[in-house]
């Protein structure tokens, strides 16, 4: 009986965490609008849009500073952001999503640190959260070692691009990578923000490629949209 308790509690856990909350329709943001400023707003990169399998990937520059590139049709509160992503193999290179924005200094991400994926020595600085402008990567890992970042099981190839899944139930954050069924990383939002945007998102120096991103938010939650689609 206690073992059959101890599942019960296990599976209760994975529902109130995982993705098995009820979602709204999925939108799919055209992403070949970035670069013509159309229902996005981008900060500190330039832009480049190409197609690959009939799909658009959009392509940061690299240069000093973070960049991010925000969806300005939908507040987001709960739910669940997909998308696919690349860095580069040696550093910089910190790609990730941003969600919760209120504008470019003011944010919530998730990023990856590629070069860091097969590293013995590194690999539990391969994923990591910050709530910009207080909660940085530094002061995260000074204040709380290892609690706001972590090692992803398995490893990727850095060379290649991540299926990343984001599942947000405020305050929680549940990051899955390349369909693993538990999360690389949970942790609790670090601010009490209702909503927000969100964007792709680069760090100091990076460049970076994003595609396919989806947006599917918890149905429970009325979420203002205009022409995403």
């Amino acid at each position: 009986m206690r073992n059959k308790h101890r599942n019960l509690v296990a599976l209760t856990i994975t529902l109130l965490t995982g993705t098995c909350f009820a979602t709204a329709p999925t939108f799919t943001p055209d992403l070949t609008k970035i670069s013509s400023g159309e229902e996005w707003t981008v900060s500190n990169r330039e832009i480049v849009i190409t197609q690959e399998n009939d799909r658009a990937q959009v392509q940061f520059n690299g240069m000093p500073g973070d960049g991010v590139a925000w969806l300005e049709t939908i507040d987001f509160i709960n739910g669940i952001i997909e998308c696919e992503i690349k860095g580069q193999p040696q550093p910089p290179s910190y790609v990730g999503i941003a969600f919760d924005l209120v504008d470019p200094n003011t944010y919530d991400a998730v990023y990856f640190r590629a070069f860091n994926f097969r590293n013995p020595e590194r690999k539990t600085h391969s994923v990591q959260y910050i709530s910009h402008p207080e909660h940085t990567w530094w002061k995260l890992r000074e204040d709380s070692p290892e609690k706001y970042e972590s090692a992803i099981d398995p490893a990727p190839a850095p060379e290649d691009f991540l299926h990343v899944k984001l599942v947000i139930e405020k305050p929680k954050v549940s990051v899955y990578v390349n369909q693993s069924e538990q999360p690389c990383l949970v942790v609790d939002q670090l601010h009490h923000r209702k909503a927000g945007k969100v964007g792709l998102w680069v760090g100091n120096e990076s460049s970076g490629v994003f595609t396919h991103l989806k947006i599917i938010p918890k149905q429970a939650d009325k979420i203002q949209t205009s022409s995403a689609n």
